[in-house]
């Protein structure tokens, strides 16, 4: 099956490259989406556009067997690409808020596309050798952690069917090549808030006329960073980042009121629950220590769970993945703080779910920042405007590992 990667390489570099290009933030789509629509179209996959808005589904049947879905997802980031690469985007484009932003491939959803029509031309191509039923899952919005629910919410599974496994897989900056794989949780929980603390005005020379909300925010920053450190135990593990605040127009005037987003990445849903709790708690407690007029406002404005890996699917990648590429290149790895919504294919499907990770960073580049200690800052991290993978072995590996995980279930 593998022979017929090396003759296609070249046909997925120039995708890749277009990708990486031509950026598209979470449900702008469009042209990322119609591109890779058309593409799979070519390859006799049955392709269904506009589920979830701008997502694609390909389905390809194959005789009978399971039903396996692979899911790559597609949309960019608001970061000015900084990478100095000939293919950079210097792509702007309008955001939800209707702000003008720089728009870039820094979180490498061009390489998750390009490894989907790398596999599904290898599957396509190799019928003999597989039955069942691929479905791929080109999916919008993961950066907003939208785009899965928005698939399911039109009907994702009644329409397409139940698969009996979810796949997915995510570039990282690991050497170019390996593969790392884990059960259980992979990458955390995610909830975004958003919290409105509300003061009383006054002029800045009499502050005891005032209900000071900046004082209140500084106050209730400082009591959260207790969460984590007091709350929780030594083997629990969650992340509380205040990301913004803001308060106040002018150096002689207090304002009314103050803004804060948080960030909160959990593993367990029962931490998750506690650590939801105490923000409340404290939220509302240096409200009302402070004296404040009306009770806080805190939203949820982002939330997704969890990525957990089924423990029996992923022995049977692992394997296949040990297998196919020697110990050398495939490995178990570490859990991460970072989110993804391909956690929801999982909980609302029923099935088992395997994520895991490829490697794409230059592998003399990351083992002399290893060897020097110097992994953070010679390294780019997924996110960074210097972030960019390299293309080989990376798009060979990716492709090689989805079509791996995929015969697990489907090799005849």
């Amino acid at each position: 099956m593998f022979e017929s990667l090396p003759p296609i390489l070249g046909e997925l570099r120039s995708l890749y490259e277009d990708l990486h290009a031509n950026p598209e933030l979470s449900f702008q789509e469009h042209r990322t989406s119609a591109l890779l629509a058309d593409g799979l179209a070519g390859l006799g996959y049955d392709v269904t556009t506009g589920v979830g808005y701008t997502g694609v589904v390909a389905t390809l049947a194959n005789g009978e067997g399971p039903t396996v879905m692979l899911r790559a997802d597609i949309d960019a980031l608001p970061v000015q690409e900084k990478t100095g690469l000939p293919y950079a985007s210097t792509v702007r484009a309008t955001d939800a808020q209707r702000v003008d932003v720089p728009v870039m491939h820094a979180c490498g959803h061009d390489m998750h596309a390009t490894w989907l029509i790398g596999a599904a031309t290898l599957l396509a191509a190799t019928r003999s050798a597989w039955s069942g039923t691929v479905v791929l899952v080109v999916q919008p919005a993961e950066e907003v952690l939208a785009g899965a629910a928005a698939m399911i919410s039109d009907d994702l599974f009644e329409r397409f069917g139940v698969p009996d496994v979810v796949l997915g897989q995510h570039v990282t900056p690991a050497p170019a090549g390996t593969v790392a794989y884990r059960s259980g949780p992979v990458m955390s929980a995610s909830d975004s808030l958003s919290i409105v603390l509300h003061g009383r005005g006054a002029h800045g020379s009499t502050p005891e006329q005032s209900v000071d909300p900046v004082v209140m925010a500084a106050s209730t920053v400082m009591r959260l960073q207790t969460v984590v450190s007091r709350e929780l135990g030594a083997d629990e593990a969650a992340v509380v980042t205040v990301g913004t605040l803001h308060a106040g127009t002018k150096e002689n005037i207090i304002a009314d009121r103050a803004d804060l987003a948080l960030s909160v990445r959990t593993y367990d849903p029962q931490v998750r629950e506690r650590v939801l709790a105490a923000i409340t708690r404290i939220v509302q407690g240096e409200a009302q220590a402070a004296g404040a007029p009306r009770e806080p406002e805190i939203a949820m404005t982002i939330s997704g769970p969890a990525v957990t890996n089924d423990a029996d699917a992923t022995a049977q990648v692992a394997n296949a993945f040990v297998a196919h590429f020697g110990a050398e290149r495939a490995a178990e790895g570490p859990r991460t703080p970072a989110s993804e919504d391909f956690g929801l294919y999982g909980d609302r499907s029923g099935a088992p779910s395997v994520f895991w990770f490829v490697g794409g960073t230059d592998p003399t580049l990351y083992a002399r920042a290893l060897a020097e200690g110097r992994v953070a800052e010679d390294v780019a991290f997924n996110h960074s405007p210097h972030f960019a993978p390299v293309q080989d072995p990376t798009i060979a590996t990716g492709v090689e590992a989805m079509v791996v995980a995929a015969l697990g279930w489907l090799a005849t």
